[in-house]
C-alpha cells in the first residue's frame, strides 16, 4: 500500500501559528484581573441556572459583579494614568 501525503506546503497563514509577543502578554496579564472576576460571576450565574437563587445565592452574584465593576475600574484608572504619562 502507497501512502499518500500532502506535495504543498500548509496552506494557512504563517501569523496565526506564532506565540504570543512580549507585549500581548504583558496587556493579557494587566487584564488578568477583569478576566478572573468575570469567571467569577459566570461560575455564580451558572449555579442558579437550575434553581431558583438564593439570599446566598443574590449575594454571591452581587458580590461578583461589584469584583468585576471594581477591576475594571481599576484597569481604566491604569490605562488612563498610563495615557497622562506619555502626554
Amino acid at each position: 500500500m502507497k501512502h499518500i501525503g500532502p506535495v504543498q506546503a500548509v496552506v494557512t497563514a504563517a501569523e496565526y501559528d506564532r506565540e504570543p509577543t512580549a507585549a500581548e502578554l504583558d496587556a493579557i496579564e494587566q487584564e488578568m484581573p477583569v478576566i478572573t472576576a468575570e469567571v467569577d460571576l459566570l461560575d455564580a450565574q451558572i449555579i442558579t441556572l437550575d434553581r431558583t437563587p438564593s439570599e446566598l445565592d443574590e449575594r454571591r452574584i452581587r458580590r461578583a459583579r461589584n469584583r468585576v465593576l471594581a477591576a475594571r475600574r481599576s484597569l481604566a484608572n491604569r490605562a488612563d494614568a498610563l495615557s497622562e504619562v506619555i502626554a
